[in-house]
Formats: structure tokens, sequence, C-alpha cells
């Protein structure tokens, strides 16, 4: 199997796929939940993710945009003909979902006021850029993909925390901004995803890597307390109330400079996200 078909499976993998610590942390919020109404949605949900693993059919109706982050080791390279071979199978791979046409036509201006309409060709949806992310392990090549769905979008916020030397004060203000996006998202239980940066790229670049790299059976202290204090908002599986309102939380921080401000981005990913899968080459 050549490296466009390894994407392709891997993009089919994280639109179908339920990853072990989400099945953990479904199964443990159905035993604990006291809610009948957030049980019977949480039952739902892992069913869903239960049929779609087995009929590789998308979790989601909004299918997503692929993200793609390289973690590279000194002894790797990427070449242009490996780039050319991810946006291949990236295509390759939302055809053969099939992904819902969502790429739209026209000049810059055009797509903005989606004027021309929308291709037909659901592989069109090309990937954002992609990013380059340092592995400790020198022979260490993955290609991680992300599928980021719309809702969550519209929910997210990236802006800046004024931190009087305080870490409390940072994640209380994410802590907020989730408390009032969770409210409207619909698609709870939620993975917040967290990035706490110098500047607004390298915040949402370290949410994005959050989500990548984190696991749900292995949280740390810090994604703990945020994961309590938004189930205690009681809102629940869809809405329903109950003690579920998140499965967890991912958060990563990144370097940071001399000054008053940290960048923090947030991100209350649906409960079909992470949608992620990993090719190690």
């Amino acid at each position: 199997m050549d490296i466009v078909d390894k994407v392709s499976d891997s993009i089919i993998k994280a639109s179908t796929n339920l990853s072990d610590d989400k099945r953990n942390a479904l199964k443990s919020a159905i035993e604990n939940e006291s809610n009948e109404n957030a049980s019977w949605a949480l039952t739902q949900i892992l069913e869903n993710y239960e049929v779609a693993q087995k009929t590789k059919f998308p979790l989601c109706d909004d299918t997503g945009i692929p993200h793609v982050i390289i973690e590279m080791g000194s002894h790797r390279q990427i070449t242009q003909d490996l780039i050319s071979q991810i946006n291949k199978g990236i295509y390759q791979g939302l055809n053969k979902l099939p992904a819902r046409p969502m790429a739209v036509k026209g000049n810059p201006i055009e797509r903005i006021e989606q004027s021309q309409g929308l291709y037909e060709d659901p592989g069109l949806m090309k990937p954002a850029s992609f990013l380059i992310d340092n592995a400790e392990n020198p022979d260490t090549l993955n290609i991680h993909f992300l599928l980021q769905g719309g809702g969550p979008e519209i929910r997210a916020k990236t802006y800046r925390v004024y931190h009087k030397r305080s870490f409390d004060i940072v994640i209380n203000e994410a802590i907020d901004w989730l408390k009032d996006s969770l409210k409207l998202l619909g698609c709870t239980p939620s993975i917040p995803a967290i990035g706490i940066g110098r500047s607004h790229y390298e915040a949402s670049s370290l949410m994005l890597k959050s989500m990548v790299y984190g696991n749900l059976d292995d949280l740390s202290d810090e994604e703990k307390y945020v994961t309590q204090k938004l189930n205690q908002t009681n809102i629940g599986p869809l809405g329903f109330g109950g003690n579920t309102t998140v499965l967890g939380t991912f958060i990563k921080i990144g370097n940071q400079r001399a000054s008053g401000v940290r960048i923090v981005s947030v991100r209350p990913s649906c409960f079909v996200e992470p949608r992620k899968a990993t090719l190690r080459l």
C-alpha cells in the first residue's frame, strides 16, 4: 500500500473511528450519570460511534476540514513529494468516505460571499496549512490528521488574558469562556481543547496539538480541574442536564514571553471530536 492510500485510510479512520480512551470515558460516564435523560443520550452517542466504526460511515454529517500536523525527529525529513502524496491522499479519502461537499466556488470575494455555490466534489475541501512539530525521538515521522467541524469553530475563541502572574487567572478565564460556549454548542458532551502561548498563531497551534496528543485515560491535574469545573454546570449531554457536560479536557501550554498577557485559544469540541488518526512512517 502506498502513502496516498495510507493517508486516504487515515482520513476515513479519523471520521469513523472510536478511540479506546473515548470509549472508556463514555462507558464511565454512562455508569456514573444519575440523570436518566443524560444517561440515555450518552448511550445513544456510544451506539452511534460503534455503528460508524463498523460500517465506516462518517460520525457526523459535518465531515469537517482536514488539519495536518507533521511530527518529525531530527533524523527524518519531508519532501515536496511527500506533501503532494498527503494532499492526494486527503482528496481520495474525502471522496471515499464520502465527505459532505462543502468547498465554496469562486474568487476570494465570491468565496466569502458564497455567491457561486459549492463544488460537488467532496475532495475539494482542501486541508488547512500544515503544522510541523518537533519529536523527541530522532527517528519519528508521524502524520496526524484532525477533522474539524463547523459548530465548535463558531463557539471557539482565541484572545489575550491579563495573567497578573497567576495561572489560576488564565485557566479560570478559559473556563468562563467554555461555560458560555458549551451552553450554545448543543453537541455535548464536549472534550474542550485549550492552547496557551505567546501569539494567536501559537496558541491556536497548541490547541490543535492538545487534541492530537491528548489522552482521556491520562489527564493532567490541570485538565482534571477544568473538567471538574465544567461538569458542575449541569448542561449535560445534548443539553439534557446531568454531570457529563465534558468527558475530559486537553490542555497544551507552550513557551511564554515576558509580558502581562497570555494568548489563550479555546475550542469547545463537539461529542464526535477530536476526530483524529495518525500515520506512522
